[in-house]
C-alpha cells in the first residue's frame, strides 16, 4: 500500500484548530457586547453562556489536536498516549455541557416568555396605575375647584335665603311636628308682638285665635302636604286679633312621616279695614243719594202738615182733646222734620268752610251747650286740654255738630245707669303731626258684634224714638271730609288696665307750617 504524505492533513488539522478558536472567541465577544447592552435580555444571556461553552470546547479540542501533532512530530508518542484519554474526556465533558445548554434552551425560552409576560403585565399595570394616578391627581385638583364652586354657590344661596328670611315684611316661620315654632323671622315677632326670647315657648296654638282654624290647618298639612291662601285670625301677645293670609308646606322625614312645616303669613288687617271702609263709603254714598231724594219729597208735605196743625191749634184750647191731639201731631211732625234735616245733612255735598280753628275752643263751645243736660243726668265732666296746640283748618260749625253728636251719644250711654263720668281730652301728637280729641264715657260700652256697624246709616242701638242712626254716619263723613279719622275703643285699654265704657278718638291733621297760626295763652300769633 502506497503511503500518502501526512503533512497536508496535519497542516489542515492545525489550521482548522486555530480557526475554530478564533471564531468561537469572536462569537463570545459579540455575545458579551450584546449582554452588556441589554443585561436583562434572557436570549443574550443564553447566547453568551453557549458561546463560552463553545469557546472552551474549541480551545480544548484545538489544543488537543495541536498538542498531539507536536508530540508526534518530535517523537513523544508515549506521552501522547498518556494525555489522549484526558483530552478526550475533557472534550466529551464540554460537548455534553454544550448539548445540555442546547437541550434546555426551549425550557429557558418558555420561562423567559412567562417571566416576560408577567413583566409586561406588570409594566402595563404600572402604566395604567400611572395614568390612574394622573387622572386622580387631576380629579383631585378639579374636585377642589368643584367643592369650592359648590361651596360658593351654597354660600350665595344661603345668603339670599337669609336676606329673604330677615328682610321679609311677612311672617316666615318653621314648626316641628308638635306645632312648636322653632324659627321665625323678625317681622313675625313684630307682627305677633312677641320678643325673640319667647320663641322657644311659642306654638301655633298660642297664635291661632280660633282652634277650628288650627285643626283645619293641621289636617290640610298632614293630608295634602300644603296649605294655600288660608284666611285665619291670629291673636297678638296683648290679645288683639289680626287677619292673616296663610300659606304653608309640610315637611316629611325619610320614612314619609310628618315632621314639621314651613309657612308664610301676610297681615291683611289693614286691607280688611280699608275694604270695610270702602264698602262703608260706597254704602253711605248710595244711601246719601237715596236720602236726598226722600228728604226733598217728604219735606214739602211734612211742612204743610206741621203748618196746618199749628193753625188749627189756635182754634182749640190746649186742655181740650182736640188741642192735645194737635200737640201730638205737631210734636211728631217736628220729629219727622228733624229726621229729614239729618237726611239732608247726611246727603249734603256742599264744600265746608275753611277757617283756622283751635280745637280746644270748639270743645269748650260744645260743653257750654251740653253741660246743662249732662248735669241733669248726673254726669260729671272732666277736661284735659293741652295749653299749646297747633291750629287746624276746617269748618267750625260742622266740627261742633260732630262733637255735639259724640257727647250726646256718651250721655245716652250713661243715662240708663243713672249717671257717670265724661272725660274730654285734647292733645297734639308730634310724631304723627295731628291733633287728637278723645270723648270717653263710663257707660255700658259697645258690643263687639256691632262694633263694625256703628258708622252705618240708620244703625242704632237706642230704643225707638231716641235715635235715627244718622248721627255717627254724619260725623264720620264730616271728619273724613276734614282729612281725619274717628277711631272707636270699647272697652278702653289704659295703662291701669281695661276700663268699662267707650272712647272715640277724633284725629285731625295739622296744616303745613307756612300756613299755621300758633296759639299760646288763648292768643293767636301770626
Amino acid at each position: 500500500m502506497t503511503s500518502l504524505p501526512m503533512l497536508p492533513a496535519i497542516l489542515v488539522d492545525m489550521a482548522g484548530s486555530f480557526i475554530i478558536i478564533v471564531l468561537s472567541f469572536l462569537s463570545l465577544r459579540y455575545a458579551w457586547l450584546l449582554i452588556r447592552r441589554q443585561p436583562e435580555n434572557f436570549l443574550w444571556g443564553f447566547l453568551f453562556y453557549f458561546c463560552l461553552t463553545l469557546g472552551c470546547f474549541s480551545v480544548s479540542r484545538a489544543l488537543g489536536h495541536l498538542l498531539k501533532q507536536i508530540l508526534l512530530i518530535f517523537g513523544y508518542t508515549e506521552q501522547w498516549h498518556v494525555l489522549a484519554p484526558y483530552t478526550g474526556g475533557f472534550n466529551t465533558l464540554l460537548m455534553t455541557s454544550l448539548a445540555a445548554v442546547t437541550i434546555y434552551y426551549h425550557k429557558g425560552i418558555e420561562g423567559y416568555q412567562a417571566i416576560q409576560k408577567k413583566a409586561d403585565s406588570l409594566r402595563i399595570a404600572n402604566e395604567q396605575l400611572e395614568v390612574s394616578a394622573d387622572k386622580l391627581l387631576k380629579l383631585n385638583e378639579n374636585l377642589e375647584k368643584i367643592v369650592e364652586n359648590r361651596t360658593q354657590k351654597l354660600s350665595e344661596s344661603e345668603k339670599k335665603f337669609r336676606n329673604f328670611f330677615t328682610n321679609s315684611k311677612d311672617m316666615v316661620y318653621f314648626c316641628d311636628a308638635t306645632t312648636r315654632i322653632g324659627t321665625m323671622n323678625p317681622a313675625g315677632f313684630e307682627m305677633l308682638g312677641y320678643s325673640m326670647q319667647q320663641a322657644p315657648q311659642l306654638g301655633l296654638q298660642d297664635i291661632f285665635y280660633n282652634p277650628e282654624d288650627l285643626e283645619k290647618y293641621t289636617e290640610a298639612l298632614t293630608t295634602m302636604g300644603f296649605v294655600q291662601d288660608l284666611e285665619v285670625e291670629f291673636v297678638r301677645a296683648e290679645g288683639t286679633v289680626i287677619y292673616v293670609l296663610l300659606s304653608a308646606t309640610a315637611i316629611f322625614d325619610e320614612n314619609q312621616k310628618f315632621s314639621g312645616c314651613e309657612g308664610i303669613a301676610k297681615d291683611l288687617t289693614r286691607v280688611r279695614t280699608m275694604m270695610k271702609q270702602l264698602a262703608s263709603s260706597e254704602k253711605m254714598a248710595s244711601v246719601g243719594q237715596m236720602a236726598a231724594g226722600v228728604a226733598h219729597e217728604v219735606n214739602t208735605p211734612l211742612g204743610v202738615i206741621l203748618g196746618y196743625a199749628q193753625l188749627m191749634m189756635d182754634d182749640f184750647s190746649p186742655e181740650s182733646e182736640e188741642g192735645q191731639n194737635l200737640e201730638v201731631i205737631e210734636r211728631q211732625a217736628k220729629a219727622c222734620r228733624k229726621i229729614v234735616a239729618d237726611l239732608l245733612k247726611f246727603s249734603r255735598q256742599s264744600e265746608s268752610a275753611r277757617e283756622n280753628i283751635l280745637l280746644n275752643e270748639i270743645l269748650e263751645d260744645v260743653l257750654a251747650v251740653t253741660e246743662h243736660s249732662l248735669n241733669m243726668d248726673h254726669i260729671k265732666v272732666s277736661r284735659d286740654f293741652d295749653e299749646d296746640l297747633p291750629i287746624i283748618v276746617g269748618d267750625p260749625e260742622k266740627l261742633r255738630q260732630v262733637f255735639v253728636n259724640l257727647v250726646n251719644n256718651a250721655r245716652h250711654a250713661m243715662e240708663e245707669q243713672g249717671g257717670g263720668k265724661l272725660f274730654l281730652s285734647c292733645h297734639y301728637e308730634k310724631e304723627r303731626d295731628q291733633v287728637t280729641a278723645t270723648i270717653r264715657d263710663t257707660g255700658h260700652g259697645i258690643p263687639k258684634k256691632v262694633m263694625a256697624q256703628i258708622f252705618d246709616p240708620f244703625f242704632t242701638t237706642k230704643s225707638v224714638g231716641k235715635g235715627t242712626g244718622l248721627g255717627l254716619s254724619v260725623s264720620y263723613g264730616i271728619i273724613k271730609e276734614h282729612g281725619g279719622v274717628i277711631e272707636v275703643e270699647s272697652p278702653v285699654q289704659t295703662a291701669d288696665g281695661e276700663l268699662k265704657g267707650t272712647a272715640l278718638h277724633v284725629k285731625l291733621p295739622v296744616p303745613p307750617l307756612e300756613s299755621a297760626i300758633v296759639i299760646k295763652d288763648n292768643h293767636r300769633e301770626p
